[in-house]
């Protein structure tokens, strides 16, 4: 497991979260501190005084994790490459990375301005985002699983195994939008029709589930109406909200979807944010 930290307050939410998450999966915890933004070409070792401090920056990350969990397996990486380049590199070989990010509407930190939205377009392994500070999170009992369609089966996989880990119920939320069309008799049988199937989208991805995981408790919500406002809300009563990437080729690179993008802007609880896999590599 990784975590990217930089020293600053929202960073040191995210270790907290990454040290949990570490010791429930009983896994070693790397700690990254990647190549401050100080400018083009302003490498980490060009003076002491940069190198010192992110030195330092990495030794009480580790002071903290050793507090919050004696016994846990940490390593800590100081690098000269910017934080977000390492951070997916390191990700090919975790089961989870974590980063942290200010609260509603943006980010913040040399590390965090830009990284997690880098980071949910291109980890090849799930990236958790914790937003706001420890106090934004009380417990509440419950994971939830913003689930579009049949095929997010790896974000699935994620909640299911997330809410069996913590000992909470786990929540399916699946919205949809009715499309409008056709004649007034033909639409109100299509409606019928598609409420029907989109009352199982939910119900067979968790049946898929119980048959090779843990128990977790399970309800299963299927709502019509605006996905992102329907998870943005219903994030108000969860610990953790997971939905698939669903990325998609941009001019500057994979983009993120616009579900996960608005729940990294505006969800009131950590996200998830699970890869999909390449056709033909599931």
């Amino acid at each position: 497991m990784v975590v990217g930290v930089d020293g600053s307050a929202h960073s040191g939410t995210a270790l907290e979260a990454a040290v949990a998450e570490a010791d429930r999966r009983g896994v070693r915890l790397e700690i990254v501190h990647g190549r401050p933004w100080g400018g083009r070409g302003q490498g980490l070792c060009r003076g002491p005084r940069p190198y010192h401090t992110a030195q330092a920056v990495l030794r009480q990350a580790a002071a903290r994790a050793e507090e919050l969990r004696p016994g846990l397996r940490v390593s800590t990486s100081l690098v000269d490459r910017p934080a977000g380049s390492v951070l997916v590199r390191r990700g090919h070989d975790a089961a989870l990375t974590v980063v942290g990010t200010r609260g509603h509407g943006g980010v913040t930190g040399t590390l965090l301005r830009s990284v997690s939205l880098r980071l949910a377009a291109h980890s090849p392994c799930p990236l958790l985002v914790v937003r706001g500070g420890a106090a934004a999170h009380p417990a509440r009992g419950r994971v939830l699983l913003g689930l579009r369609s049949g095929a997010d089966t790896e974000a699935a996989a994620f909640a299911f195994a997330e809410a069996g880990r913590r000992g909470v119920p786990l929540t399916v939320l699946h919205v949809w939008t009715r499309r409008t069309g056709g004649s007034p008799g033909c639409a109100t049988a299509g409606f019928t029709e598609r409420a029907r199937a989109e009352q199982g989208v939910p119900v067979n991805a968790v049946a898929r589930l119980r048959t090779d995981q843990r128990v977790v408790a399970t309800d299963i919500e299927t709502v019509r109406g605006r996905a992102t406002d329907v998870l943005v809300g219903a994030t108000a009563d969860a610990d953790l909200v997971v939905v698939a990437a669903h990325r998609r080729p941009g001019r500057t690179g994979m983009r993120l979807g616009p579900v996960a993008r608005v729940l990294l802007h505006h969800a009131q609880c950590p996200v998830v944010v699970v890869p999909v896999p390449a056709p033909g590599r599931r």
